[in-house]
């Protein structure tokens, strides 16, 4: 792999994660540092069903699914760093800590998820990331979460 940022289309992250819709939460994954950083894009649009109830009136973005879509994020980055297109990467969420939310997210949006690699390396099934999700400059949720990341044999 060359010294350049890589970047994640929406085909690309289709064939690294399993993810779809409704649940698929990045759309771009930009800044790609090899499995050390990355930026998530998320276009936040009224056509997401979690708005029909959360709330409706007010529709706010779960806080749940802001650090899902940082979680598909580390999992894009990740995959893209290691060729692990087509190959079935499976995440598994097995610890969020340190979570807090800020701000609102609402229709009209757009999260930007800045994420980094605590702990984790090539080969290894259990890696921890931090990340921080902002609007508009401002954070709107960060956390710092622990996944486990498997292969088919």
């Amino acid at each position: 792999m060359s010294d350049d940022l890589l970047t994640a289309d929406i085909q690309l992250i289709q064939r690294i994660i399993p993810h779809r819709y409704p649940f698929l939460l990045v759309d771009r994954v930009i800044d790609i540092n090899g499995t050390q950083s990355a930026v998530g894009i998320k276009n936040v649009t009224m056509n997401e069903p979690h708005f029909q109830g959360h709330f409706p009136g007010l529709p706010i973005m779960p806080g749940v699914t802001i650090v899902e879509a940082m979680a598909q994020t580390t999992a894009v980055m990740v995959g893209t760093a290691l060729d692990l297109a087509d190959k079935e990467l499976k995440v598994f969420f097995m610890s969020i800590d340190k979570c807090k939310f800020r701000r609102k997210v609402v229709p009209g949006d757009q999260l930007r998820m800045q994420v980094e690699t605590l702990r984790g390396k090539p080969g290894g099934k259990v890696w921890k990331f931090g990340g921080t999700a902002t609007v508009d400059g401002e954070i709107a949720a960060e956390a710092e979460f622990t996944a486990m990341m498997e292969l088919p044999a």
